[in-house]
């Protein structure tokens, strides 16, 4: 998804930080569209955007290192009003006259930061100490002509530099993560204040642009909905529905790897708030049949993703009599890809393959449909706003995330249906018991993981067992992008530890996975 036209973007130029994406998702929360484009982009693709303004990020290299990423310093001359960040900061010192060198003095972590003078209106209503995260070992030793020093640190002399009326602005530390005391207001500041951009974007353009867009696409043609119950399938139908009303058909394709009472939540709630018209195929014997002996996760993500498809196709064949009744053919499928899925799938700027999402990198060469993903660009906060706007009720809009491949990457191991059931069951206990304690809210999610190919010895009524572990995988996150663990008060966990290792009969033991990511990732899979 691209801008409107009338909705001109702010351009964040990624050099492989590990914040880009969130540097894109903080414009947007300050009422601003964003798009990221590679560092390599050029002086005219710069151009045929026509944005508004642009962010260079951090990024991980040297400016003097071999390969380290490079930028068209003759964009500048396009005299685009643009915030450099950390590496972004010194490529454009570099390139506008400045001096960055190697010092020696590195700085990471928590960082006091001085503001110099009035701090300019890039650090204006920021008091004149405070808390930045900084993580550099270069620095900008010597600011461009021009430029006035707004900031320093004790390492760092030069921490923030800015030309008023070239609206050049840069600074050392990275204000889009919540670690910056006052990272938030330097973004507004750069983009309200020194741009001059109004805050008129939000999840009601979105929609507009969106439902002119899928009708533009479709036009009479009847459209396919990949429904899956979650929140991005659900709004994405809603969209679609909003767009071309009865020329769509959702249909929801239960795999036999849903959570207890998924596939009646979809049937009954989605359809009642929504009107749309639903089809359920039941796959579960294809699917588990594909993935019998399978216990490589890419292998499970990539299974799932073309049988996903084959199953809409069948539901194409089934449906073309019908379609051809009425004159028009079914061409198109929708899903609801976010931006993370993009990402973290290799599509991302200048981004690795982290893991193919079922519905990025496990779809099968020989596609059939011409996809619909109206939430492509969005994250997930992005994505409930907009269902809350399409009046999608609260029961799924607000639900946690749960994987397009369902259990099925929450088994290690191969996925059988003894062991769906015995993880189904801990999985509804987990969920039960976070709901109670009002949890819910502030968890971002909590797979729960069954060690399939594992086994622990346990006691049990005076005998000896050898039960299957469980995992407990609470996360906080924003964006999915990155998360850390969360601390669960021990008297829930204590709870549900007995009552999954009381009740599921095959289980005996239950651990808590406190990794952040980075370095793990959300799902074990």
């Amino acid at each position: 998804m691209s801008a409107d036209t009338a909705q001109r973007p702010v351009l964040v130029v990624d050099f492989g930080a590990q914040y880009a994406q969130l540097i894109a998702r903080r414009v947007r929360e300050a009422g601003v569209y964003s798009e990221l484009v590679p560092h390599s982009v050029s002086k005219a693709e710069i151009e045929a955007k026509n944005p508004v303004a642009m962010i260079l990020s951090g990024g991980p290299s040297s400016v003097y290192a071999d390969g380290a990423p490079e930028f068209d310093a003759s964009i500048f001359d396009l005299g685009i009003p643009t915030l450099g960040i950390c590496y972004g900061f010194q490529v454009m010192a570099q390139a506008l006259g400045g001096e960055v060198a190697q010092t020696g003095n590195r700085e990471y972590g928590a960082t006091d930061a001085t503001v110099a003078g009035d701090g300019g209106v890039l650090l204006e209503g920021t008091p004149v100490d405070q808390n930045v995260w900084m993580s550099h070992g270069d620095s900008v030793v010597k600011a461009p002509d021009g430029y006035q020093v707004l900031a320093s640190t004790a390492g760092t002399p030069v921490a923030a530099f800015g030309n008023a009326d070239a609206c050049f602005y840069g600074v050392q530390w990275h204000p889009e993560v919540k670690h910056s005391d006052y990272g938030q207001r330097i973004i507004e500041n750069f983009l309200h204040k020194a741009a001059g951009l109004p805050a008129d974007w939000n999840s009601g353009n979105v929609i507009e642009e969106q439902v002119a867009r899928i009708r533009e696409q479709v036009g009479s043609a009847r459209v396919i909905s990949a429904l899956s119950g979650g929140v991005d399938s659900a709004v994405s139908t809603a969209l679609v529905h909003r767009a071309v009303g009865d020329q769509l058909t959702a249909v929801f394709v239960d795999h036999g790897l849903l959570r207890q009472g998924e596939r009646e939540q979809v049937e009954k709630d989605y359809v009642e708030s929504t009107g749309v018209r639903l089809i359920t195929v039941d796959a579960a014997d294809t699917f588990l049949g594909h993935l019998a002996g399978v216990t490589d996760p890419e292998e499970k993500r990539k299974i799932i993703g073309r049988e996903f498809i084959r199953a809409f196709e069948k539901v194409q064949r089934e449906l073309v009599d019908e379609a051809k009744a009425e004159g028009e053919p079914i061409k198109f499928l929708v899903q609801g890809t976010l931006y993370p899925d993009v990402v973290e799938s290799g599509g991302g700027a200048g981004t690795a393959n982290i893991k193919s999402h079922h519905n990025v990198g496990g779809l099968p060469d020989d596609l059939d449909f011409e996809l619909i993903e109206p939430l492509r660009t969005l994250f997930k906060d992005e994505v409930r706003a907009i269902g809350r706007e399409l009046g999608i009720p609260e029961a799924i809009v607000g639900r946690q995330p749960f994987p397009g491949p369902g259990l099925g990457i929450r088994i290690i191991g191969e996925v059988t249906r003894e062991r769906l059931e015995i993880l189904r069951d801990a999985d509804a206990i987990a969920r039960e018991e976070l709901t109670k304690a009002g949890l819910d809210g502030e968890i971002w999610q909590c797979p729960v993981v069954l060690l399939a190919d594992v086994r622990s010895v346990g006691v049990q009524g005076d005998g000896r067992t050898y039960g299957h572990p469980i995992v407990l995988r609470p996360v906080s996150s924003e964006d999915a992008m990155t998360a850390d663990w969360t601390r669960l008060p021990y008297d829930v966990l204590s709870k549900i530890s007995n009552r999954i290792t009381n009740e599921v009969r095959e289980v005996n033991r239950v651990v808590l996975d406190v990794t952040s990511k980075p370095p793990g990732t959300i799902e074990w899979e």
